[in-house]
């Protein structure tokens, strides 16, 4: 086996990461963190829908801490709890053990977060000689990674825009969908994350990194925000949405120069697929991401997270953009890492010939 890895947490996209870990053939799974009573004492395997692992889990940070782990796999709830999450961190860095990370979405471009987030970080990994990367879907691949390729295509830059477009119907998790964002509240709620600083917070970071990379010096960022509502109940993993509360949700986060929107990420977000039917769509999925560049050439690429998997297209691939990277992270130098810092890290869990792969239409030649 290869890198030693502790995995905390199995909600939405940690059960997923688990799921990755214990199948990539360059990992092996040694610790468990869970928070429900009802998975402690509980095989890994069995909570990733797999088979056993013998790796038991276990509610109590001790016995995880001591495990002799390259790496500690964080995908607990950072969402109200970062300073928690921060420390929980902390104390695997400073003990040597390296940190993957989809929860603290402002450090994902580290050069811009908050010196109270960021410092600590770094302070633990210079006392354990360990480094941490924070990454996932949005702030994350859809935002800095693919962007930045396609950038690399570009002779002019006029503007960037990012789209992430997803139905939330799925989406289990009632104190994000309805009280962070507001979904099934009346439309003039004053949702937290347009009302505390919420949006600028996790995703100024990265329209700042898009700015640092073409050399450009924002004049500010700002936000906006628009509420949807449909003329029918809708039943969602977080339960009825009454007709007339909030059923799609949009927002922008906006850098600007010179007086115009210059580097926007956009979120078109629904409860239901009727909603705000005029609002952005991705073509052949309910879920995915569109960038559109202005300039030389002009470049619109998106990508459909295709809906085969329940709905979780999206945190299967938040999940594994850091998973797939822990081998990276755990070899790369002291410190806190962007994306642009970790070398192109793929999937290890390769099944070609598998049921589902595509066959070409015809074997004559061309």
């Amino acid at each position: 086996m290869g890198y030693r890895v502790v995995q905390w947490g199995t909600g939405n996209t940690g059960r997923l990461a688990l799921r990755g870990i214990i199948q990539h053939p360059d990992l092996e799974l040694v610790g468990l963190h869970v928070h429900s009573a009802d998975k402690v004492g509980r095989d890994a395997g069995e909570l990733a829908g797999l088979p056993p692992t013998g790796v038991i889990a276990t509610a109590d940070p001790a016995l995880i801490a001591d495990l002799d782990a390259d790496c500690l796999a964080y995908l607990g709830d950072g969402i109200g709890r970062v300073d928690e999450a921060i420390a929980e961190m902390c104390r695997f860095l400073a003990a040597g053990v390296n940190v993957v990370t989809t929860s603290l979405n402002d450090l994902v471009y580290p050069a811009a977060a908050a010196p109270s987030r960021r410092d600590p970080l770094a302070a633990a990994c210079a006392a354990g000689g360990t480094t941490i990367f924070n990454n996932g879907a949005d702030p994350g691949f859809g935002t800095d990674l693919v962007p930045l390729v396609l950038l690399t295509l570009m002779d002019e830059v006029e503007s960037i825009r990012i789209h992430e477009i997803v139905n939330y119907s799925y989406y289990d998790q009632p104190a994000v969908m309805r009280g962070l964002f507001g979904f099934g509240q009346p439309p003039d709620y004053q949702a937290p994350l347009f009302t505390t600083g919420w949006l600028t917070d996790s995703w100024g970071g990265v329209v700042t990194q898009l700015a640092d990379r073409l050399g450009v010096t924002l004049d500010s960022i700002e936000e906006a925000h628009d509420v949807a509502t449909l003329d029918h109940d809708v039943e969602t993993a977080v339960g009825c949405i009454d007709a007339g509360t909030a059923a799609a949700i949009r927002f922008e986060v906006r850098g600007m120069v010179d007086g115009r929107p210059a580097i926007v990420v956009e979120h078109d977000t629904r409860i239901h697929r009727n909603a705000a039917p005029e609002w952005p769509r991705c073509h052949n999925s309910e879920n995915g991401y569109r960038i559109v560049i202005e300039g030389r050439p002009g470049l619109v690429c998106e990508l459909n997270l295709t809906d085969e998997h329940g709905g979780d297209g999206g945190l299967i691939a938040t999940a594994m953009r850091v998973v797939n990277a822990i081998p990276a992270v755990c070899e790369a130098a002291p410190g806190l890492l962007d994306t642009t810092d970790v070398p192109f890290t793929v999937s290890r869990n390769v099944r070609f010939g598998a049921p589902g792969v595509s066959e070409p239409a015809s074997s004559a030649p061309a």
